[in-house]
């Protein structure tokens, strides 16, 4: 199974509500493994390559390499080598340190995230000297998936990893989105922001995206950029950051001129590009998956969003407003009902903190939210099943959570002050624990109302 406590989760508690939100979470991940989804997309009959709606011949290819990063691509890049054989030349990916599965010829770097490390660092250099080996009858095949920021981070010259840490940790605690952390950290980096596309002129690229972002468009380093330098410097003025970021990246950020600068599709088209992009599963997809594996189980849902933003504690509390009004009133659905809920919440973390996540923290709120409810059940978890800095994907929380905290000693309103949600979720073994979940898309939220 994927969910990997499975058992212990659904021994305690509202067992019967457990034992739903867990199981369609268990199916909606199955339904977006990525190597199925890919191997539907990339077809190979005889000298003719069909990649989605592209086919390429390939008698007429030379070389194809594979390259890539963001946490379960390796699943991805299993489904390039088990559909391609011999026919890739060379590839390398770079995967979360711990997580993905072994491959057979593209290479596997491990590197850090949410923050980069030297694993990150040696990942991109292997990607840029394959990118620039490409030639003009080869092909690119680039594996992008949620994450690919952080494990593909190559910082410009005069820029140290140290550095580079420092800004991706005042991005993650400032509670900005991730399309405002991304402006800034593309412009940090010597693969990110189309960058990636520019170093494989002239071979053609495609990009093979799972969508890992609100806005719901392709995304990634093959992609061309819409911001600046001067919106980079906006973001980390927004958010209070610019006096505490590192001099070496004030320094770039003010210094940059236009050839440092992140190209643009005018870029693109002047040198005829070819780049192609392929979304092969975003969010939409999973919260379809969970609506499916709801039916089966024969509850009605409705996905409420999947677009979900905002402090993760408060997107809590009124996920549970909604959940208490169907269960007192029967409105605006009427029980048993799921909600689903997909997307990406932030925490804001000022002084000192604990250890937890957005999916933890969510979890958390809720819990305090239906307290001594008898048909609430909530889940909350990071698709590709880790959480924040943790190795916790997220959490299952139900009417009797809090009493049962409080027999154990924990006060749970303190632990959400302290941003301390993994220590109170592990005290009450309601933290979910996977395997690898072979996929990237976002967070999914499920609400049950018995």
């Amino acid at each position: 199974m994927i969910v990997r406590n499975y058992t212990e989760l659904t021994t305690s508690g509202n067992v019967q509500g457990r034992t739903v939100v867990l199981q369609i979470i268990e199916g909606a991940l199955e339904q977006v493994n990525s190597y199925n989804l890919v191997t539907e997309q990339i077809k190979l009959h005889e000298d003719n390559l069909r990649i989605g709606h592209l086919n390429f011949d390939l008698r007429r290819l030379k070389d194809i390499f594979a390259v890539g990063g963001g946490k379960q691509v390796t699943f991805v890049a299993s489904a390039l080598e088990d559909t391609l054989g011999d026919r890739v030349r060379e590839g390398v990916v770079v995967e979360k340190r711990g997580r993905g599965r072994k491959t057979k010829k593209i290479g596997v770097v491990e590197g850090g995230h949410p923050i980069p490390d030297d694993g990150s660092i040696r990942g991109a250099e292997e990607i840029v000297r394959i990118a620039k080996k490409a030639q003009k009858d080869d092909l690119v095949i680039v594996c992008v998936t949620g994450g690919c920021t952080s494990l593909t981070m190559l910082p410009p010259e005069g820029i140290t990893l140290r550095d580079t840490k420092n800004v991706f940790e005042l991005l993650l605690n400032s509670g900005a989105p991730l399309e405002d952390m991304n402006t800034v950290r593309k412009h940090l980096s010597q693969v990110g922001g189309g960058k990636l596309s520019m170093l494989a002129h002239p071979a053609q690229v495609v990009s093979l995206i799972a969508v890992d972002e609100i806005a719901g468009v392709p995304w990634g380093p093959t992609v061309s950029d819409t911001t600046s330098f001067s919106d980079a410097r906006h973001v980390l003025i927004k958010f209070n950051l610019w006096g505490d970021v590192p001099r070496s990246v004030r320094n770039y950020l003010e210094k940059a001129d236009s050839s440092q600068e992140t190209p643009k599709l005018s870029d693109f088209e002047r040198i005829s590009l070819k780049v192609h992009h392929l979304i092969f599963a975003d969010n939409k997809m999973l919260c379809r998956a969970a609506e499916r594996r709801a039916a089966e189980l024969g509850v009605e849902a409705t996905t409420i969003s999947t677009g979900l933003e905002g402090e993760a504690r408060d997107v809590g509390v009124v996920l549970a407003s909604i959940a208490k009004e169907i269960e007192m009133h029967g409105r605006p659905f009427k029980p048993p009902h799921v909600l689903v809920a997909g997307g990406e919440t932030t925490v804001t973390i000022k002084g000192e903190h604990g250890e937890g996540g957005r999916n933890q923290e969510l979890a958390l709120a809720t819990a305090l939210k239906i307290g001594g409810s008898k048909g609430i059940t909530i889940a909350s978890i990071g698709s590709d099943g880790t959480d924040g800095p943790t190795d916790i994907a997220g959490a299952v929380v139900d009417g009797y959570s809090s009493e049962r905290a409080a027999r154990a000693g924990v006060d749970l309103f303190e632990c959400l002050k302290m941003h301390d949600s993994s220590k109170a979720l592990k005290r009450r073994d309601d933290a979910i624990y996977t395997n690898n979940t072979g996929t990237n898309l976002m967070d999914l939220v499920i609400v049950y109302v018995s």
